[in-house]
């Protein structure tokens, strides 16, 4: 945890952004790192990166990736990619070292189709909704601490999926998630258009309906940028199903303050690695989540607020409790560097 913690500590937030009932907090960081690596869809559109089945069969959890380049290949938590047999989400954020072929954990988000449609994968442009992604890599991390690898729970997916299908009234004749964010399309360009990614932002903290419910984190200001708008379409989705009024629900900073004070105080656990970098995965009272670190280099953070329990509402993410933690306005007093601006 001591590279996540330093990398917290030297975040700032900055000044909140609102669209209907989804707020986004801007998570800013002075000495982010230059790119040394290719994104998955960076690498797949310049040919250097071919995914594929493992083999004929196919496997629906395992993909194999080639990378024919000599630099890495950075996969991110949710990425979604279409093709093949059915199309997949990765399990968890990856590092692939150049010039290797490697299989990686992945799991489907197209419960209905096991045909190919096309031999190889193409990029998704695509990350998971979020309130599912929480679900998936609540599994994996219980996955990992059992020493079983980065599994998720894939019937949890599946239905996960279908029932959120159901739920916005979206018929899908394979079940694929792909199909439930192309049909709300338009309403999610609404969000997209609403967020503009400011200097030195390296990540965002979301917040639905006045509640915190997850943060994004990279080392490199330009890898954000590439995926700020898949982000901001991954939690929208799930802020889509909840907004009712369509209303703006305040979001004190210091609510979004106390969310990651809340992770500098989070115990971590470091994972076998499956190419280059590590997974760490780390929880706190209110909050879990994983990093992959590359060295001392967090590449990517994710952290969901933790699940209080179901109460039969349509989007899984809960509320936070009503108290409020202090704000002291400046660096907080658990020794990090958190600024709040307001």
């Amino acid at each position: 945890m001591k590279s996540i913690l330093s990398f917290l500590n030297d975040c700032e937030l900055g000044k909140k952004q609102n669209c209907r009932n989804l707020t986004l907090f801007p998570v800013l960081h002075t000495n982010g790192v230059e790119p040394y690596y290719l994104t998955l869809e960076q690498a797949i559109e310049s040919g250097l990166l071919t995914v594929t089945e493992v083999d004929d069969a196919g496997n629906v959890n395992r993909l194999k990736l080639t990378n024919k380049g000599s630099k890495p290949i950075l996969l991110i938590e949710g990425e979604e990619l279409r093709g093949a047999k059915q199309n997949r989400i990765v399990n968890a954020s990856f590092l692939i070292a150049g010039k290797t072929t490697t299989t990686i954990p992945v799991s489907c988000v197209e419960e209905r189709r096991w045909q190919y449609d096309s031999p190889k994968f193409s990029a998704g442009k695509k990350v998971m909704h979020a309130s599912l992604r929480r679900e998936a890599q609540s599994s994996m991390c219980d996955s990992l601490s059992r020493g079983s690898g980065h599994r998720s729970d894939q019937s949890r997916i599946w239905a996960n999926i279908a029932e959120k299908s159901q739920r916005m009234k979206v018929e899908s004749p394979t079940m694929a998630m792909a199909d439930v964010f192309d049909h709300f399309e338009d309403e999610l360009s609404v969000f997209n258009e609403a967020f503009d990614a400011v200097e030195d932002q390296v990540g965002a903290l979301f917040a639905i309906d006045g509640a915190v419910v997850g943060m994004e984190c990279f080392a490199s200001g330009e890898t954000f940028k590439l995926f700020f708008d898949k982000l901001i379409k991954s939690y929208a989705m799930d802020a889509i199903e909840s907004d009712q009024a369509k209303t703006v629900l305040s979001v004190p900073p210091s609510k979004a303050g106390a969310y990651i004070e809340s992770l500098q105080k989070a115990e971590g656990k470091r994972h076998p690695r499956v190419s280059l970098g590590a997974t760490v995965s780390f929880q706190s009272r209110i909050a879990l989540g994983t990093a992959l670190v590359d060295d001392d280099t967090v590449l990517h953070l994710s952290a969901f607020k933790k699940a209080d329990g179901s109460n039969g509402n349509q989007v899984r993410f809960q509320r936070f409790s009503a108290r409020r933690a202090r704000h002291t306005g400046g660096r907080n007093h658990s020794g990090g560097g958190l600024f709040l601006i307001e």
